[in-house]
């Protein structure tokens, strides 16, 4: 402490190249890893370890040959029985179909509300988490009748200040009785609609609204696997066999649909970030490398500047470890109070509002900085300890 006050303005200028470089790496790290979570959080909807049937792939590249998917034929509800009798590496099977309409109660009215029907088996597959009243009975499902849950932002426009449970809401003209209400998503990174402005139905009172098969709206059918089908092969292959089967494909003919899992989308979404985090390394990697050679430097002014005293200590019996970890616990020490003041930074980085994006700084990312502080510390320092301590006494006390 006492060689680092002695000349406090050069140990700061030592300092900032450490600290610039740490809060470079951990500050892209905080925010690639908050803008991940984010944006995966935002893909919640397609649920884990879930499987969907439809035309196109969910992964495209460039030779995405999209006009032969275009050819493929519509999910059908009686594929949705087949399937939903015959699976035996299931957990639930669901099939529904979504449209984008206007909800009205009274002089009241929300537009782009996300209405989708479903079947009684749809939470089966999906989280349907509930902040008041009921999911549909099996009975009022199967006898399609109008019954809704909605979703907070669609009860508070539709129903200010007011219980929306029991009350009426209309679609397209027609009277639905809301059963229950979503719990509160809140916004998300991503402009996806978030069941907050949802309105769901039964899938037999859906089709009495809209058009649903070709040319009209296209069903989705999901698959929830099970926990010990370790990546859903099984589920997979599975499907693949009787949506053969059921569709007569021959064996020469290729699939005419696409089973989507959502690992494919959260894989992508990853692979991008881990470039992102390349260039963090990068970045941050060079202010850590002028760092490391500012420390350097003034550990061998030190070894200089005290070269008598090393001297007077190997004279009293110091032993040559002893100087070699006296100059590199400065050098780290010196570094880890640059690789701590970068941190501070970037924890104050996370309390700036961002809007939905929520900033947060991982204890993962808190000791990955601290431990990248003591390496560089460490690289800077081993060469001047190396030289002090390997100094003869009696050459080191007649030094000036």
């Amino acid at each position: 402490m006492q060689a680092l006050k002695s000349n406090l303005t050069r140990t700061i200028l030592s300092l900032l190249g450490v600290t610039v470089g740490i809060f470079a790496i951990i500050a892209v790290f905080t925010l690639v890893d908050s803008l991940e979570k984010n944006i995966k959080s935002s893909f919640s909807f397609l649920g884990t370890n879930v499987v969907t049937v439809n035309r196109f792939d969910f992964v495209g590249g460039p030779d995405y040959p999209w006009w032969k998917y275009f050819r493929r034929p519509y999910n059908t509800y009686t594929e949705y029985q087949f399937l939903r009798d015959k699976l035996r590496n299931a957990e639930g099977v669901a099939f529904s179909a979504g449209a984008n309409s206007t909800v009205q109660a009274g002089s009241n009215a929300y537009r782009g509300t996300n209405i989708t029907g479903v079947t009684f088996s749809y939470q089966d597959v999906y989280d349907v988490s509930l902040e008041a009243g009921r999911y549909f009975t099996e009975q009022e499902v199967n006898a399609s009748r109008n019954v809704a849950m909605i979703g907070v932002k669609v009860a508070n426009t539709l129903f200010p200040n007011a219980d929306p449970l029991g009350k009426e809401l209309k679609i397209k003209g027609s009277k639905f009785v809301v059963v229950g209400l979503f719990e509160e998503e809140g916004e998300g990174l991503l402009e996806i609609s978030s069941k907050d402005e949802a309105v769901m139905i039964p899938y037999g009172s859906f089709t009495k609204l809209y058009y649903v098969g070709p040319n009209g709206i296209e069903p989705s059918i999901a698959v929830k696997g099970l926990d010990t089908d370790i990546g859903l092969v099984e589920l997979e292959n599975e499907l693949i066999g009787l949506l053969r089967a059921k569709r007569g494909l021959k064996p020469t003919q290729e699939d005419n649909f696409s089973l989507n899992k959502s690992e494919f989308l959260m894989n992508t979404i990853g692979s991008i970030f881990d470039v992102i985090s390349t260039a963090g390394w990068v970045i941050g990697g060079f202010s850590i490398l002028v760092g490391g050679f500012g420390i350097a430097n003034i550990m061998f002014v030190s070894v200089k500047e005290r070269t008598s005293i090393i001297g007077i200590q190997k004279s009293l019996g110091a032993k040559n470890y002893f100087i070699l970890f006296q100059f590199l616990f400065e050098a780290m020490f010196l570094s880890m109070i640059g690789g701590i003041a970068g941190i501070i930074i970037v924890f104050g980085m996370t309390f700036i509002p961002l809007g939905s994006l929520e900033l947060v700084l991982s204890f993962k990312n808190l000791v990955l900085g601290l431990g990248i502080s003591s390496v560089i510390g460490i690289a800077s320092g081993i060469v001047p300890a190396t030289l002090a301590a390997r100094m003869d006494p009696v050459e080191a006390i007649r030094a000036v």
